[in-house]
């Protein structure tokens, strides 16, 4: 008789000590031999076999020798098969096994040939086993005995058993039949009462105690049980996909791909998933990594509006959202002559197929749910019913996939075209909230102005100087570029046709060259194009037929125009790369840092990409609920914010050697003490200064930039120098403390303390201008933090 014994549950403490025992199956036999059953059919065989097995007398008391089970093989073979019919021998998953410890030695012949193709390596093991669990456990099998105290704390039991025939996994709840054990009480037990009973209902987890209540060995389990197990892959495979649904990441379709394939039995079934867009006619990539879709077949999109599909699928899978079966590809292939998803099949090793539509969103598109096998038949219209019950699981993942996506682009949008920041999107939402609630009962209900009152404004900016003039030269090399081009090309026009209209051509052509070297004026680049295409595009497709060397000329010609401007669009594009470069760059850093700073004290902040990076900040108590504010935060700010200014300078300077253009950005600060209210405006859905008093800083802000130093023609804004506006003499003193730190760290130089020329409508600005240090060695990942700042300082 073959012995199976978990190695995990061998060596297992428990409060039973554990004897095997046929006891009674053994009394049933007797009943059956008695002379009062005589007439029994099984009385003459019972009198026989109740003779051999009381020669061995400890298959009725008991042992704990669990060799002895090989040795008494025959006798407890036929104890026992009246548990084991013959005739579901095949049919019930069934075992005699010993509490407790899952060592079991009879087995039904499916349960033998489960575990015969499980392989010679596999050890029955239970599934998530905990040893305190087990010894809980087998106490309240004890208080059921002994003491009619009822305690259910049953949890399922499963088996995870490989079938090496398919190569997959097969999974098993298991049921256990005690109605063949009983217990006995040692006289080591203790005697417990219904207190004992109550203090351990309500310390479950407290496994001292029930060590306490129940030592080790010191009741006496006599008998065996009666393990059942039944196939409950598919249900469990349900509750996996559930569990990888909602957990995600990028390796989903994988462990979605293995559950399918224990469902399925098939080692090598293949699962994709992709998206079949309704408005663009185009089956294409998810979030999930594109090689997954079987359709895509590592392709980012396909159009159906080329023939790819069959019509059958177009129909059935894309408009009226039904499953497509394709069992037999190779025969789909004749049918279909051979269409490219065929081909595309075919070239992948498929030759069955499912393809599931779900619907995505609520524009119609659909998510597609893609099963493949190797082999022909594998997957068909009868074993496509097995997935009824997964279906509305994907369904629901797919539903809330769709609105979490969703709700992504939401917030992108909102991060990204909208003014509403985080810290101040608590009163939107308090403000439609209370719209809502009104609007119930009153139809000329209003939604609440968003005003924050009492609030410290912070300006700054980092503006690449020179712009103007950069993108002004720039597109003057290229004009120049262009009409160069178009006069060689009519001067080799004239080699081959001596046409006077060439000449006439390249004279106007020259005169706007000649006019372009001189300068550029407003206007220029619209009429000198308009003069091209209007004039000399049509001469050059006449010239292009001419001849194979002239048709040439033309091509070099156009083929340096930008294909979308129609222009040459070279510096004019290494400028704007380089705008758009420096631009994100600072744009980056700046919102990565301006995290760290809403740590220290939310606050309204935002940022706006020109040539360079300017933006706002709020800071004060009407901002947030959440947190008192103290004029130390408003500090705290204003210090952040000249490190940050300090380290954007330094990140502008190291990027010049990624750029085309050599730009300098040249970096002010405005600073203004007074508080004041900020109103989000409806009609251009941004926030705003409050009250006529605080144009006047919007004034500033807007000229700031253009001042020069009183009685001077310098710009007060010069690269390599960090300008800082005040008006009122303590924002100085407060200042030049932040700057005699950074000068200490080697960040800042040489201060200078300037006064301002009147700018209109505004007079009696002051500034201070110091001297930025660049760092050899700058990263922008590695900078101090302002954490660190502060301890430093504080320090």
């Amino acid at each position: 008789m073959k012995i199976r014994k978990s190695s995990i549950l061998s060596d297992v403490e428990l409060p039973l000590q554990l004897n095997i025992s046929f006891k009674k199956v053994f009394d049933i036999f007797e009943k059956y031999a008695h002379a009062d059953n005589k007439h029994h059919p099984f009385h003459e065989s019972a009198k026989i076999f109740v003779n051999q097995i009381s020669k061995h007398p400890e298959l009725v008391d008991g042992f704990s020798d669990i060799s002895l089970i090989e040795k008494f093989h025959d006798q407890i073979d036929v104890l026992l098969d009246p548990l084991f019919p013959e005739a579901l021998a095949n049919n019930e998953i069934k075992a005699a096994s010993v509490p407790f410890s899952f060592t079991s030695f009879k087995f039904s012949t499916r349960f033998e040939n489960i575990l015969n193709n499980a392989g010679d390596d596999y050890e029955l093991k239970v599934r998530n086993f905990e040893e305190d669990s087990m010894y809980i456990m087998a106490c309240t099998f004890i208080l059921g005995f002994v003491y009619n105290f009822s305690i259910d704390v049953k949890r399922p039991f499963y088996f995870d058993i490989p079938d090496k025939t398919t190569g997959t996994m097969k999974y098993y709840r298991a049921a256990f039949n005690a109605d063949f054990s009983d217990i006995e009480v040692s006289k080591d037990a203790p005697v417990l009462n219904p207190e004992d009973f109550k203090e351990l209902l309500n310390n479950f987890d407290n496994i001292d105690l029930w060590r306490e209540k129940f030592p080790p060995n010191s009741y006496i389990f006599k008998g065996f049980g009666v393990i059942n197990l039944f196939d409950v892959t598919a249900e469990e495979m349900v509750s996996s996909i559930k569990a990888n649904l909602l957990e995600g990441g990028d390796n989903l379709i994988f462990k979605l791909q293995d559950n399918l394939r224990d469902f399925y039995s098939l080692k090598d079934l293949k699962l994709g998933y992709s998206i079949f867009d309704n408005t663009n006619s185009k089956v294409c990539s998810t979030d999930i990594k594109t090689s997954s879709s079987i359709i895509l077949n590592k392709k980012d999109e396909i159009s159906c509006q080329t023939g790819y599909f069959c019509e059958g699928i177009m129909q059935k899978v894309f408009k009226n959202h039904e499953t497509f079966i394709i069992s037999d590809v190779e025969e789909y292939g004749k049918r279909t002559n051979k269409n490219p998803f065929y081909k595309n099949l075919y070239d992948s090793g498929i030759l069955s197929i499912i393809l599931i539509p779900i619907k995505a969103t609520k524009n119609n598109d659909l998510a597609l749910l893609e099963i493949a096998s190797p082999r022909a038949y594998d997957l068909n219209s009868v074993n496509v019913n097995k997935l009824k019950d997964i279906i509305p699981v994907f369904e629901a993942a797919v539903k809330r996939t769709s609105e979490e996506r969703q709700n992504i682009l939401e917030a992108t949008i909102q991060e990204n075209y909208t003014s509403i920041h985080n810290s101040v999107k608590w009163r939107f939402y308090e403000a439609a909230e209370k719209y809502h609630i009104e609007n119930r009962t009153n139809e000329e209900a209003k939604l609440d102005e968003i005003v924050f009152k009492d609030v410290y404004p912070l300006y700054g900016q980092s503006d690449i100087k020179g712009s103007s003039l950069a993108r002004s030269t720039a597109i003057k090399e290229d004009l120049v570029t262009q009409l160069s081009l178009a006069i060689t090309v009519l001067e080799d026009a004239c080699k081959t046709e001596k046409l006077p209209i060439y000449n006439e051509l390249m004279f106007r052509v020259s005169s706007y060259l000649t006019e372009v070297k001189e300068g550029l004026n407003a206007g220029d680049e619209v009429s000198i194009l308009e003069f091209l295409k209007r004039e000399i595009y049509p001469v050059f497709r006449h010239i292009r037929d001419i001849n194979n060397e002239l048709s040439e000329k033309v091509n070099i010609y156009m083929n340096r125009l930008d294909k979308k401007l129609n222009v040459v669009y070279e510096k004019r594009k290494n400028y704007e790369d380089s705008v758009m470069h420096i631009n994100d760059k600072l744009a980056s850093f700046l919102d990565k840092k301006q995290k760290e700073a809403q740590a220290m004290f939310p606050h309204y902040f935002e940022r706006y990409k020109t040539d360079g990076v300017e933006y706002n900040m709020y800071i004060g108590e009407s901002i947030t609920k959440e947190k008192t504010f103290d004029s130390l935060y408003l500090y705290n700010l204003r210090l952040w914010q000249l490190k940050v200014t300090c380290e954007m300078e330094n990140l502008a300077y190291f990027e010049r050697k990624n750029m085309q253009h050599d730009l300098r950005v040249a970096s002010l600060i405005l600073v203004h003490s007074n508080a004041m209210a900020i109103k989000f405006r409806m009609d251009e859905k941004q926030f705003d200064v409050d009250g006529a008093y605080n144009i006047r800083y919007e004034i500033i802000k807007k000229r700031i930039d253009k001042a020069h130093i009183n009685g001077t023609e310098e710009r007060l804004t010069v690269p390599g120098k960090i300008a800082i506006v005040y008006s009122q003499e303590k924002d100085a003193i407060e200042y030049v403390k932040y700057i005699n730190y950074l000068q200490s760290k080697n960040l800042l130089g040489k201060i200078e303390h300037l006064e301002l020329e009147d700018l209109q409508g505004v007079s009696g600005l002051k500034a201070l201008r110091v001297e930025v240090i660049y760092q050899e060695d700058f990263n922008a990942k590695n900078t101090i933090t302002f954490s660190d700042l502060i301890k430093e300082i504080e320090a």
